[in-house]
């Protein structure tokens, strides 16, 4: 279906010509002045000097044509030119009845879809999820959903940190406390356990300890620094344990993102870019572009419009290992011979988009991708405490993800008893649906880049602008159409043009969802979902508590309303799916 303000446009269109100016003054926008009008076109103005006339007489002229348009309830000039229009009741009633029988819910499918490949989630093997790696997972998982929503093939890829320096840091550690262990011994040729010398307790405590002993042991962190180089050369005792510390992390790290409702096509990591790594370095070498420095192999990004320094990108140390960027480059020509994809998309911390200009520029350097393949970098900003800093337990440790989702959910559990008298086995239950929606909306209705506040209380209200309210709203919604069957009635209807100021209002947000889904997946934006369905939700209750929908007489009205609450319920449950959460039959 096409958006109202595509066919408010069409019907301008020709009203300004048949005025004698040009359709392309015909630009319409949703009004910042609702108490006016609800659309408004500034064209006459922009024309006025193209036609030597005062806007307010082009204004006119244009609302002489539209007079008898079956449109508008009202159109009408305003000084100094604007055009300010009124839907008729009767035309917003026939866009919504056919965006109710549209299974997209009048949202247009995407014409020419793209591939894109998109990594989130960016999660260290051997390491617990903390509380860092809740945005990445949520925000990369709603694009995803939004972006399959509008038609396009979007790929998942966790992009596992799995090659890098814990993995020497873990080795060490564990060669300390085992050195008789099979995987230490150079001359050792016989099969490897199957069986892991470590469970992934052991692993949560390994990890640390050896980081820890890192920062204050130059040798200890040199011992890393060379086993992490050792296996990245393949070192066949060192990849027998990285193959036992994978299949004991992994198992882990899978249950603890089925817990936030987050999947991933992918379970690639660091790792997968090895096999690309030596040709990858030698075409630079080959084509020019990489160059030796202090015996690190570099390649120069700066361009001349840089209005601040953009350093080398560092493709190998002077020992020969790999970096971040090595693996990230790799990992680029793996992507693009696998899926060929149209965009690769990067959701990380916003502090790494030094390190994504200089990877990005050095991949069409290199000639990686193609001259079409997008490469964009989405960093989002960090979650803070009441006290403005990163967010932390109440000793001053970074806190699990688990202890996180725990919390929250502890914490719905206590509202929902103080509230209601429910089984606890049933209120249990519901406070784990209402807790991933008040966790995943508390951070996904921020702007990604920004950094915002992390507060328990608020998210967890079932009043304001919070993921417990939108459910509320839905669970509202089920109840009334629950009740509404359960008297022997169906909706077979259709909605009417509205009654009340309040109903119009509540059609007009619905008749918003195309435009808006359409501009979130544009922007990579899924704070605009939550914006949407704050106003809708908020439409919504306005007109329940200004009708009695149950108790109506007129049979056929009440139908109507049926038919709008269960556009209303689609619609919501469509966004807040999007968003990755779902909602309880019962609150």
């Amino acid at each position: 279906m096409k958006k109202i303000l595509t066919l408010i446009e069409q019907e301008l269109a020709p009203a300004f010509e048949q005025a004698g100016y040009d359709a392309g003054y015909a630009k319409v926008t949703v009004s910042n002045r609702p108490d006016l009008c609800e659309f408004q076109c500034n064209g006459a103005m922009a024309a006025a000097k193209a036609y030597k006339k005062a806007p307010i007489m082009i204004a006119g002229d244009v609302i002489a044509k539209l007079e008898g348009s079956r449109m508008f309830e009202s159109a009408q000039a305003a000084n100094p030119g604007f055009i300010n229009l009124k839907l008729s009741a009767g035309f917003l009633a026939d866009y919504l009845n056919e965006m109710r029988e549209d299974e997209n819910l009048s949202v247009e499918k995407a014409e020419h879809p793209k591939t894109i490949v998109l990594d989130y989630g960016g999660a260290n093997v051997a390491k617990p999820l903390h509380v860092g790696h809740l945005r990445p997972a949520i925000i990369g998982e709603s694009i995803k959903r939004i972006g399959r929503f509008m038609g396009h093939k979007i790929i998942g890829d966790v992009h596992l940190g799995d090659w890098g320096l814990q993995m020497g840091l873990i080795i060490v550690e564990l060669k300390e406390r085992q050195p008789d262990l099979p995987y230490f011994k150079e001359d050792f040729r016989g099969e490897y356990p199957k069986e892991a010398p470590f469970t992934i307790s052991d692993l949560e405590e390994i990890y640390p300890t050896a980081s820890k002993k890192s920062k204050e042991d130059a040798q200890y962190r040199e011992a890393a620094l060379q086993a992490t180089y050792q296996l990245q050369q393949g070192r066949p005792g060192y990849v027998a344990l990285w193959r036992h510390i994978m299949d004991v992390s992994l198992p882990d790290l899978k249950a603890n993102y089925d817990r936030l409702h987050v999947t991933f096509d992918l379970w690639k990591g660091e790792s997968d870019a090895k096999p690309y790594i030596a040709d990858m370095v030698q075409n630079m070498r080959d084509a020019g572009i990489a160059r030796e420095d202090q015996g690190a192999l570099v390649v120069d990004v700066r361009e001349e419009k840089d209005t601040k320094e953009i350093p080398p990108c560092i493709i190998l140390k002077s020992d020969g290992a790999a970096l971040y960027a090595t693996t990230d480059l790799a990992t680029i020509v793996e992507r693009m011979k696998l899926y060929q994809p149209d965009e690769i998309f990067y959701i990380t911390d916003k502090r790494q988009e030094m390190h994504f200009t200089q990877v990005f520029r050095c991949a069409r350097k290199a000639g990686l991708v193609k001259e079409d393949t997008k490469l964009t970098f989405l960093g989002f900003g960090t979650m803070n405490g009441k006290d403005g800093k990163p967010f932390k337990t109440r000793d001053g440790g970074v806190m699990r993800l688990q202890q996180l989702i725990g919390d929250i959910e502890e914490e719905m559990y206590h509202k929902i008893m103080d509230n209601h008298e429910i089984d606890p086995g049933q209120a249990r239950e519901t406070a784990k649906i209402v807790g991933l929606s008040a966790l995943k909306y508390g951070d996904l209705s921020n702007q990604a880049p920004k950094d915002y506040v992390f507060d328990i209380d608020r998210f967890t209200s079932f009043e304001g602008n919070t993921g417990p309210y939108i459910l509320y709203t839905i669970v509202r919604i089920k109840s009334i159409l629950n009740k509404y069957r359960e008297a022997g009635k169906r909706a077979d209807g259709r909605m009417m043009p509205a009654k009340s100021e309040s109903e119009k209002a509540l059609m007009l947000e619905l008749a918003r969802f195309n435009a808006m889904m359409e501009n979130a997946f544009e922007e990579a934006a899924p704070h605009k979902v939550c914006s949407y369905i704050y106003d809708l939700a908020n439409a919504f209750n306005r007109f329940y508590h200004e009708t009695k929908i149950l108790t109506e007489e007129d049979a056929a009205r009440q139908a109507a309303w049926i038919c709008l609450l269960s556009l209303t319920r689609s619609v919501l449950e469509c966004c807040i799916d999007m968003l990755g959460f779902e909602a309880p039959e019962r609150m």
